[in-house]
Formats: C-alpha cells, sequence, structure tokens
C-alpha cells in the first residue's frame, strides 16, 4: 500500500466532512495522512485570527513531517496568516490556504480582470490574508457566506447536522452573485475547504474556472517523486 504523502492539519470541528472535501479521506485517488490541531477552533481560527494557535500548528506540523509525508496543508483557508511561519519551520513542500494559488491562476488568465474569491466569511477575511502571501495587490473581487443561514449554522456555528442541499444552493447561488456584481471576473478561486463538494456545480453555473484546495492538493501531489 502507498504511503500518504500529503498531510493535512484539521482544524478541531464536528461538522459534517462530505466527499470532495479535503477532510474526508476519500476525496483524494490517493492516501492523506490527518493530523488534528486540538482547540483550532472556527472561532479562533477564522474570527479572531488567534495567533496563539501558530505553535500549535507547528507541531503539528512536524507531526506530520516525521511520519514521512512530503507536502503538508491544511483545512481552512484563513490559516494562510501562518504560511509564512510554519514554511520556515519544516523541510517539505507547505501551503497553507487555497489563497497561495491566486498567482497562478491571475496570470492564467492574462493578468485581466479579476480573480473571484468565495470565503466562509467577508468580514473576517482581511487584508492581512492576502498580504501573508504577497498577494494583496492582485485584483480581487470578494463574496463571503456571511448571510446563508445553512451554511453559517455548519460550518461556522460548528453544528453535527446539515442540509447539503441547501447548503449548495446558497454556496451556488453566492457564485452566481460574485459573477453577476464583478463581471469581470475571470476565474474563482474558494478560500473556503468546505466549498469544494460544490465545485462542480458552481463551474456550471457560472461557466468559469475554479479553483480549490483540493486541485491544488492533486497538483502538488503529481509532483511529489
Amino acid at each position: 500500500m502507498e504511503e500518504a504523502k500529503i498531510g493535512v492539519l484539521m482544524l478541531d470541528t464536528t461538522f459534517p466532512r462530505l466527499l470532495g472535501d479535503i477532510g474526508n479521506g476519500l476525496t483524494f485517488p490517493f492516501p492523506v495522512k490527518y493530523a488534528l490541531v486540538k482547540g483550532a477552533t472556527v472561532d479562533r481560527v477564522v474570527k479572531e485570527g488567534d495567533p496563539s494557535l501558530l505553535q500549535p500548528f507547528v507541531e503539528g506540523a512536524l507531526t506530520l513531517q516525521r511520519q514521512g509525508v512530503q507536502a503538508i496543508t491544511t483545512s481552512c483557508g484563513f490559516l494562510s496568516l501562518f504560511q509564512k511561519e510554519i514554511e520556515q519551520k519544516v523541510n517539505v513542500l507547505f501551503y497553507a490556504s487555497s489563497l497561495i494559488q491566486i498567482p497562478f491562476v491571475y496570470r492564467l488568465v492574462g493578468k485581466r480582470g479579476q480573480i473571484g474569491v468565495m470565503t466562509a466569511s467577508k468580514a473576517s477575511l482581511s487584508s492581512q490574508h492576502f498580504k501573508a502571501l504577497g498577494i494583496h495587490q492582485i485584483p480581487m473581487a470578494v463574496e463571503g457566506m456571511d448571510n446563508m443561514p445553512e451554511f453559517t449554522r455548519c460550518f461556522v456555528e460548528g453544528q453535527e447536522d446539515m442540509d447539503a442541499d441547501k447548503v449548495e444552493k446558497e454556496v451556488v447561488g453566492k457564485a452566481k452573485t460574485l459573477v453577476d456584481n464583478h463581471p469581470d471576473v475571470r476565474a474563482i478561486v474558494l478560500e473556503c475547504t468546505n466549498m469544494s463538494p460544490y465545485k462542480e456545480r458552481i463551474k456550471k453555473a457560472v461557466n468559469l474556472p475554479v479553483f480549490d484546495i483540493v486541485s491544488l492538493t492533486e497538483f502538488v501531489y503529481a509532483a511529489l517523486p
């Protein structure tokens, strides 16, 4: 059996991880090793950007490295804040957030128009999350799920049950809103890893390329020896 080459640092959550979510091991056609970062709740990571969580994430990354993975990522795009610190502590590939691929996507579309960013919380996604990756000068249009009741109930408030159909309608609806409000958006990057199960529906709804943590992880995996 193939050893896991990809490691994922997981937030401390209880909501369902559907097929297509990075937290569901069946999402990938290759093995993935997970490390739970205890205490890394949605409130502390998304709403507060709690800097005291850096050390637990560093320790989790070092643990995954010792276990033999060749690349490490996380289950939340808001962890872009920790990109620089963690990448300097490990000797394997590290990408904290799906947002890290925005410069690549912007180049793919000819550096024209804007890159659409869909996030769990527009209110919480600040310029600091982009500056931490050195991408804050790229033209971006951001759309959040802040006022979407089922998405918020499940992924922000942390309820253990969810209506997947409602979440899908909310996510796809927000993608349409993003493109309607910003017709110069030429591609979309999903900050939120919990949106990945709906990626195909989003692509069909807006007729644009959609990049997420799953496509990025498959890209990285393909490069590993």
